[in-house]
């Protein structure tokens, strides 16, 4: 009993390795299903009716950050202890088959599968910190995982209320649960006599170049969902001219996103895959949440428009295709730290100008010309953001 108490213990004294393991890679691969299913919902969100629209595109929104909930505090776990120890690669395989049952019960989770859906979800988010509860027993931070323990018990209820109560209740149930758990981890889980300290002040290390190699990692799969939409729609029908110009388009989309990703850095070097040269900020985590609900609905509606060519084009169509990269570069724009070179965002917030400017006149043009348009502005964003880059090397060598 000694040895196991001991064993347990030593998780609070573990530290995460700078790289990411081979696991946390195993585990994103039901994210690359997990997303096809949402730009599946994206999808089909544009094709109903209008009156039903909203709803429909707000519980797609709700599928998607509770997905993402999962990821990342599943990402900040990883990168705070080691995973290499055989009980957090316990946490994250069983996380990673709950999160498999919820990509797979993600389309009819508002109807026959709520309960299922709500009840995995329920799992995984109690489950985790109840772990950690355990572990870290004797451990200055376990203050903390009963913090995080008792807001998920909260919003369980309201979880497992939606999934039984059904129609319009479940969505609001579910809504209110979602914001509880993104409230807590916004303000570090307070709760009343125990405060809300966060973690670095309880002496626990999150190792910033683990957790941005992890971000990296969820930012590249997040772009190959542009190239597979891209490339399944024009696969079926063949070459075309509207579809040659519209693949075109997507690969520019896909070359300007990773560019800006990874060479807009305010330290002035380029991200490596290591993830250094990045300082996360404290709302990383919402940023890259930004990032890749851009680059989802940009890769829709590129894929739309192949599958579609034909004008007119449909306004929901048009926030899509321009909503996507406005979501990415405001995410991109806030992803690390401020430091001296903050005048560096003032492109990408320029960029976002343009982009809503221009969008409302896209309704008069054919779709090919839109997604080529939003293509194209996309980069002259990355090359001015690469002059600014250049200009703020040579004026500041020691960056």
């Amino acid at each position: 009993m000694l040895r196991r108490t001991e064993f347990f213990r030593g998780l609070g004294d573990s530290r995460s390795p700078r790289s990411a393991t081979v696991l946390e890679l195993l585990f994103d691969i039901v994210y690359v299903f997990a997303l096809a299913r949402l730009a599946g919902r994206v999808a089909d969100d544009l094709t109903i009716v209008r009156h039903t629209l909203l709803s429909e595109a707000g519980q797609t929104v709700l599928f998607f950050t509770a997905m993402w909930m999962i990821w990342s505090l599943n990402a900040l776990l990883a990168s705070t202890y080691d995973p290499r120890r055989s009980d957090l690669q316990a946490v994250l395989l069983a996380t990673m088959f709950g999160t498999l049952v919820l990509a797979v019960t993600l389309p009819q989770a508002f109807g026959q599968r709520g309960v299922v859906f709500a009840c995995t979800y329920v799992i995984i988010q109690v489950g985790r910190p109840l772990f950690l509860a355990f572990a870290l027993r004797g451990h200055p931070v376990h203050t903390f995982s009963l913090r995080v323990l008792t807001w998920h018990l909260a919003s369980s209820v309201l979880w497992i209320s939606g999934a039984i109560s059904g129609g319009l209740g479940r969505g609001i149930f579910w809504t209110i649960a979602l914001a509880i758990e993104m409230i807590g981890a916004a303000t570090t889980y307070p709760l009343p006599r125990m405060g809300g300290r966060p973690l670095n002040s309880l002496g626990v290390t999150v190792s910033q170049e683990h957790l941005a190699e992890r971000y990296n990692q969820f930012f590249m799969i997040a772009l190959a969902e542009v190239v597979l939409e891209a490339g399944a729609a024009v696969s079926f029908p063949g070459f075309s001219t509207a579809g040659t110009i519209t693949l075109v388009a997507s690969f520019v989309a896909v070359v300007s996103f990773w560019r800006i990703y990874f060479y807009h850095v305010r330290s002035g070097r380029a991200s490596t895959p290591s993830g250094e040269g990045v300082q996360l900020s404290r709302w990383a985590s919402y940023s890259l949440l930004l990032i890749v609900g851009g680059i989802i609905c940009t890769a829709v509606g590129f894929g739309q428009v192949i599958e579609d060519p034909h004008p007119p084009i449909d306004w929901a169509l048009v926030a899509i295709i321009f909503g996507g990269p406005v979501l990415f570069l405001i995410g991109r724009s806030t992803l690390e730290r401020a430091s001296n070179t903050t005048p560096r965002c003032r492109v990408l917030y320029f960029g976002v100008l343009a982009l809503v400017v221009v969008a409302p006149a896209m309704v008069l043009l054919p779709p090919v010309a839109v997604a080529a348009l939003a293509a194209v502005i996309l980069a002259a964003i990355t090359v001015f953001d690469q002059r600014a880059h250049k200009r703020g090397s040579e004026t500041n060598p020691t960056l």
